[in-house]
């Protein structure tokens, strides 16, 4: 549970509205700060893994490197 603090006039502006769920206003804006930044946060993710893809030189062949590999070992 959370205390949400409010100032004099903006309580007075709310209390004009009784059949608002105040709560659950504060919990779905919560929830949509929560989503956009783990949204967010993936978008940047991504990014940084796209900066580190190695692009193999023209002409590599990872079968043949696993081939020999297993043929060695």
């Amino acid at each position: 549970m959370i205390t949400v603090r409010v100032d004099d006039e903006l309580k007075r502006r709310m209390s004009r509205f009784k059949n608002v769920n105040w709560s659950e206003v504060i919990r779905k804006a919560i929830l949509d700060v929560l989503k956009r930044e783990e949204e967010r946060n993936l978008a940047i993710a991504l990014l940084l893994n796209e900066k580190n893809v190695i692009t193999p030189d023209e002409g590599f062949s990872s079968v043949e490197v696993i081939r020999k590999w297993r043929e060695e070992h």
